[in-house]
């Protein structure tokens, strides 16, 4: 008697990390959605949380949505449990991922060459490639024909939603949706039909800035350090914000204000961005056209080594000139932005500009709670008074607001029946449900 296919969620269920779903199809064949680290307060005792404690003897494929680190940062430890099937995701985030296992390796598992080497060639040889919009068969037995899509999601370069038809049951997980005006990238088209919908919820409470809005409080942070002749600085993930963020600065800055890359790791994602045009949109496409370098604009600084980095640091505090710094973790948890701030809070002439999620539990969620009321943030074990500015322009999320959410299940010709929300805190998936339900979306299970 066939088994009816299951979705067992393994991170991502109660949180906005650790994206990691498993779609059982019977006893012998399944396959893994995503395999993401889980951060900051989610991620509880950090070893036990990379841990693979589920049966993955019957996974046959991981499908890697996008390269973000809570949808892949756990494969290392997925290898390591004994998976030995292909990594399939989309062109360009073959082209990305390999940059992001080479740096959780590093950070999570040995920084020891031979060990790194031969664990991306192992990488290499599991990739498996799909261009979009093209089925891709991964079980075709007498009882079950399982095949898979995946569609553009515009959340970062790469990012995919998937769909996964079972012989005649269609089942589409979301992964991470784009915002409808995120830069350089296409906004996501909804899918024609699905049964089941794995949805994320990330935004599901709040609906964004537009984008002249933000653009413009954007201007007013900079019009800010101008005046104060102070550094703004930008806490980002290396990929996705980044390179949005130097699009948007290529055509709003002029020579004078430097823009400070910090961050080797986001220097080679921007070089890959820019290689992968042919994935941009169509107003990317114009600008490239009228002989402009949205992503290697004359007044965009790079810094590599550390010790460079630090002499950027004492040269930003010490000096009056004023300067945008971009650097990772995007969280404040980690990374070269942790010394900026410790160098940089306690002065007023500096800003801290947020511009996407703050997980609990992350300097950066203490930074926007406390840092309007001059309180104090733990960096490293020590406490830091904050004085400088910190402010949030939300609309440069990379990830759909409410209607964005909606307007993705409300596009299908043949609604889902079942809706099952991730991805999200439960306040934001309790008023997606609702915002569902109020436009005749029915049938929503949390």
């Amino acid at each position: 008697m066939p088994i009816k296919p299951s979705i067992e969620h393994h991170g991502a269920k109660t949180g906005v990390t650790g994206s990691c779903h498993q779609l059982h199809i019977d006893n012998h064949h399944g396959l893994l959605v995503d395999c993401g680290l889980f951060q900051g307060q989610e991620a509880g005792n950090s070893r036990q949380s990379q841990d693979i404690d589920f049966d993955i003897s019957t996974v046959r494929a991981l499908v890697a949505t996008h390269v973000h680190i809570d949808h892949v940062g756990r494969i290392p430890w997925l290898l390591a449990a004994g998976f030995t099937g292909p990594i399939i995701c989309s062109r360009p985030s073959a082209k990305l991922l390999p940059l992001v296992l080479e740096d959780a390796f590093k950070l999570g598992i040995s920084r020891e060459r031979h060990l790194v080497e031969r664990y991306l060639n192992t990488i290499e040889k599991r990739l498996l490639p799909l261009p979009y919009n093209q089925w891709h068969t991964v079980v075709d037995t007498p009882q079950h024909r399982v095949a898979i899509r995946l569609q553009r999601a515009g959340h970062i370069l790469g990012s995919a939603y998937v769909e996964v038809d079972h012989n005649d049951t269609r089942i589409v997980f979301s992964g991470d949706l784009g915002a409808s005006h995120t830069p350089l990238l296409p906004a996501p088209q909804s899918p024609e039909w699905a049964d089941t919908l794995v949805l994320e919820s990330t935004y599901g409470d709040r609906n964004h800035e537009s984008r002249a809005d933000r653009k413009h409080r954007l201007k007013d942070a900079i019009d800010r350090a101008l005046q104060n002749q102070g550094t703004v600085l930008i806490p980002a993930f290396s990929i996705g914000r980044t390179q949005e963020l130097l699009y948007e600065f290529e055509e709003m800055i002029d020579g004078e204000l430097p823009v400070i890359l910090d961050s080797p790791l986001a220097a080679k994602f921007t070089a890959v961005y820019r290689e992968l045009q042919a994935y941009w949109d169509e107003e990317a496409h114009v600008r490239l056209q009228q002989g402009r370098k949205p992503l290697a604009f004359d007044n965009l600084l790079t810094v590599e080594g550390h010790h460079e980095h630090l002499k950027m640091v004492h040269h930003l505090t010490r000096s009056a000139r004023p300067a945008i710094v971009i650097a990772g973790s995007g969280m404040c948890n980690a990374g070269r932005i942790v010394n900026y701030l410790k160098a940089m809070l306690g002065d007023k002439r500096h800003d801290v500009l947020f511009v996407g999620y703050q997980a609990e539990g992350t300097p950066g969620r203490d930074l926007q709670r406390y840092g309007p009321q001059n309180g104090y943030v733990v960096l490293d074990g020590e406490r830091y008074t904050i004085r400088a500015g910190v402010e949030t322009v939300g609309g440069y999320s990379a990830h759909a607001d409410q209607d964005g959410l909606i307007h993705f299940v409300k596009g299908m010709k043949k609604r889902p029946a079942d809706i099952r929300l991730v991805h999200g805190e439960e306040l934001a998936k309790q008023a997606l449900m609702r915002g569902l339900e109020a436009h005749g979306v029915s049938l929503v299970q949390a």
